[in-house]
């Protein structure tokens, strides 16, 4: 564990970019960060250096992800048939089942060392849910947690038509993290239906513009969110 604490956090926004391309990205970032609390071990506080903080935000063209924890078979094409779709498949090393990432979603890559903030996973888990529920609740949509699910849903209490809004998954190692949360925002929901989301068969999947009947000004939630997550992280932004 790293003596020295540091709140600052370096945002990103990524734009559209290649899935592959921003798991590359990822993977070095994280890295590095391994790296340096690697060379702080046994350094006394003023020889040691700060472990950084970034959060990514960015869309993702059409593309399948697939967990560690999945099934194959959740993805109900044949990947020969993805081209038709304009689509990519991935299986990828993070925590979860398969996912669809495409462009009108929030996808969000904190990279950041929990010696910082806390070291607790489902804390951590719990709060990317909390920024998200915050965040749609600007819309006056009501959304929350349903037990034993990840993820953020709407009508989570009655559950008469529960559906997932946004999904999470992520990797941590020595409290590094990486992967994180896609918000469904104007998303094209079709998509979905190529797969069993989440390995979850008999919920469905929506998004903010279909809760609200139109389309959402996405720079206008990625900026409401952002504050979300500054605020429950006790993050201070850090000029790139």
């Amino acid at each position: 564990m790293n003596t020295l604490i540091n709140k600052k956090v370096q945002f990103r926004d990524l734009g559209l970019i290649d899935y592959q391309e921003a798991w590359n990205y990822q993977e070095k970032i994280f890295a590095e960060t391994l790296e340096i609390k690697t060379q702080n071990r046994g350094l006394d506080p003023g020889k040691q250096q700060l472990t950084p903080n970034i959060l990514l935000f960015c869309q993702h063209p059409h593309v399948y992800t697939l967990g560690k924890s999945g099934k194959p078979e959740h993805l109900l094409l044949a990947e020969d048939d993805l081209a038709a779709k304009q689509a990519k498949y991935y299986k990828i090393n993070r925590g979860g089942d398969i996912t669809y990432h495409g462009p009108g979603q929030i996808v969000g890559y904190p990279i950041l060392d929990l010696d910082n903030f806390f070291t607790d996973i489902h804390v951590y888990m719990r709060t990317l849910e909390e920024a998200i529920i915050l965040t749609l609740a600007e819309y006056d949509v009501q959304a929350g947690r349903i037990s034993g699910l990840t993820g953020v849903w709407i009508d989570f209490e009655e559950q008469k038509n529960p559906r997932k809004i946004c999904a999470l998954g992520v990797k941590a190692s020595r409290w590094v993290t990486m992967h994180g949360f896609a918000l469904n925002v104007n998303t094209d929901l079709s998509y979905f239906g190529n797969i069993v989301p989440c390995g979850i068969e008999d919920k469905a999947v929506t998004s903010l513009a279909a809760e609200l009947g139109g389309e959402v000004d996405l720079e206008e939630v990625s900026f409401k969110l952002k504050n979300h997550l500054a605020q429950l992280f006790s993050m201070e932004w850090e000029a790139v």
